[in-house]
């Protein structure tokens, strides 16, 4: 018997009703962690916190006042947006006295702090910003964090150094042999492994350790816009991936080798708000392949945030990735009689790779703002290159101590005479927003493990030997591509063993992260931790969005997490 329309509606109604329902109670179910900082932010004048954009001492690089930090940290607490508008930004007074640097005398515009309430807001897909957390940030006066910062010096004096030339550079071998005399890397306490030319500046995850630097998703192209039977349109040298009917290159704009904010002045400037963003030079109009430290740097300072792993879906759509046994509609045509699409095809994981990436960045807000409020490698090198006067002031051993140990296995030896300021990849220095955790890296966890939940996690990246083409099964050719000596064009280099596609994409997470680190404006730890923030922000999504498919379907998903345990959901 026909049901009437008004009664299947209210049926339908009170169906989806109960499935919202069901979400949120799963979703309330998760403990809500225990925030915990570092306790850094009790030295005095918060010299170990952030308060970039705040008044600060000229001579000293710090606030000027702690009231005003305390008024800044009311304001985000709150989540007042008028409590905000109360905090002092930049220096108090107004004229063409309000800048110290040349540079800044050109600059009328000041920078504000960047989403500073979004920790605070609510969502009704995936775990709450504040159910998610991160360990305490390392200390002042920690071997980590003197690790970590030797690191960002280094990655700066080797920043236009091509990564295919990192076994064999002098400098690379220098900076391998002065960050090996630390004692958090003499322990081999990294990721369990001694620092080597291997492993230097790589991340941490399956995958992150072979083959070369750049990931392929960050080079490779596919075939173009072609017809059955023709030509082809391009070749996956050519470094182009089809974005529907256009293109998109897979080469940066040239910057100049020129690093900023190595001047006291234009460092204080920034600090105090300047905007001197968009003021790096470029080399013409050039572009070319991530080749270096700083070509990378220019990718993420200028990303989309999730376009890194956009390009590398639409890669796998393209080149006919299979998805996870799990995903259903795969069978033939004359079979399922359906195609995924809406559901369970290219829209669908198209539309997750980038809705994932709002929850990632509310989840790290909080954690940046809310929580640890910890200050940028800049400004640490800022402690660092005023440290006698500060320490006149105030009694801070352990900033003294960091500065010592950094002398001792020779980090002043690749800075300027007596200028510890960290040379920057930008002229605006690092966003306005605490360092951890970072938003790049939460984001890269989040949105790579869409993808690898989504695809097969057993194939391997198959590049053809004069690299015509990219696939993605399981053959073993082992080809990868590498850019040029001039980075203009793509070269096959044929390695010991296959890449494989969970490798890679691992990879691609860990070099948009640890691109920030190149840039100068995060720390090591930043990445690592966010990474696998951002993975718990991605799998529970995807858990909560299971319970709205039909059961019928029988949907499921497979992944291999950042850790290397095995989930199913």
């Amino acid at each position: 018997m026909n049901k009437n329309p008004k009664d299947l509606a209210e049926i339908r109604r009170q169906k989806s009703l109960n499935v919202r329902i069901q979400a949120a109670e799963y979703a309330a179910g998760r403990t809500h962690p225990i925030h915990q900082n570092n306790g850094d932010e009790k030295l005095p004048r918060k010299l170990m916190s952030f308060t970039k954009g705040l008044p600060h001492d000229y001579d000293t690089g710090l606030i000027q006042d702690d009231k005003h930090f305390e008024t800044f940290v009311e304001g985000i607490c709150s989540g007042d947006p008028f409590k905000i508008r109360e905090t002092p930004l930049g220096l108090p007074h107004e004229g063409t006295e309000r800048w110290f640097s040349n540079q800044g005398k050109f600059v009328n515009k000041i920078r504000a702090w960047e989403s500073a309430g979004a920790g605070l807001t609510f969502d009704l897909q995936g775990p709450d910003a504040q159910a998610v957390t991160m360990p305490p940030a390392p200390k002042l006066g920690s071997d980590e964090l003197t690790a970590e910062m030797a690191e960002v010096y280094c990655q700066a004096f080797l920043r236009d150094i091509p990564f295919t030339e990192f076994k064999t550079n002098p400098q690379a071998k220098e900076c391998l042999s002065i960050l090996n005399k630390l004692p958090y890397f003499k322990t081999n306490k990294r990721n369990g492994k001694a620092l080597t030319k291997d492993n230097i500046f790589r991340g941490f995850t399956d995958g992150d350790l072979n083959g070369p630097y750049i990931s392929q998703f960050l080079l490779a192209g596919n075939n173009g816009l072609s017809t059955k039977g023709n030509k082809p349109e391009f070749k996956a040298k050519d470094g182009k991936i089809n974005y529907g009917a256009i293109t998109i290159n897979q080469r940066v704009r040239l910057a100049a080798p020129r690093n900023y904010l190595t001047d006291w002045d234009e460092y204080y400037d920034v600090q105090n708000g300047a905007n001197l963003g968009g003021c790096e030079k470029y080399v013409g109009k050039q572009r070319r392949f991530i080749t270096t430290g700083r070509d990378l740097s220019t990718y993420v300072h200028y990303d989309a945030l999730y376009q890194a792993y956009l390009n590398a879906c639409l890669l796998l759509l393209g080149a006919g990735a299979p998805f996870d046994d799990g995903v259903p509609f795969q069978g033939p045509d004359d079979e399922d009689k359906q195609q995924g699409f809406a559901h369970y095809g290219g829209p669908h994981i198209l539309t997750l790779v980038t809705e994932v990436a709002t929850r990632a960045l509310k989840a790290v807000r909080y954690q940046k703002f809310n929580i640890h409020r910890r200050l940028r490698p800049e400004c640490f090198a800022a402690r660092l290159h005023k440290m006698e006067v500060i320490t006149e002031l105030h009694d801070v051993p352990e900033l003294r101590k960091t500065r010592e140990n950094l002398e001792d296995v020779g980090i002043d030896k690749l800075l300027e005479k007596n200028n510890w300021l960290l040379p920057m990849a930008f002229y605006e220095g690092s966003p306005m927003h605490p360092t951890y955790g970072a938003g790049h890296a939460t984001v890269a966890g989040a949105c790579v493990t869409i993808l690898k939940a989504f695809f097969k996690n057993d194939l391997n990246v198959n590049i053809a030997s004069d690299g015509s083409t990219i696939s993605f099964n399981k053959n073993k050719n082992r080809y990868a591509f590498v850019p040029s000596e001039t980075g203009k064009t793509l070269e096959t280099i044929k390695l010991n063993q296959p890449l494989t596609l969970e490798g890679e994409l691992n990879k691609l997470a860990a070099n948009i992260s640890i691109g920030r680190d190149w840039a100068g404006v995060h720390y090591y730890s930043d990445y690592k931790e966010s990474l696998l923030m951002g993975e718990e922000v991605a799998i529970s999504l995807l858990q909560e969005q299971s319970k709205m498919y039909n059961p019928t379907e029988n949907f499921s998903l497979s992944l291999r997490k950042f850790d290397g345990d095995l989930m199913k959901i």
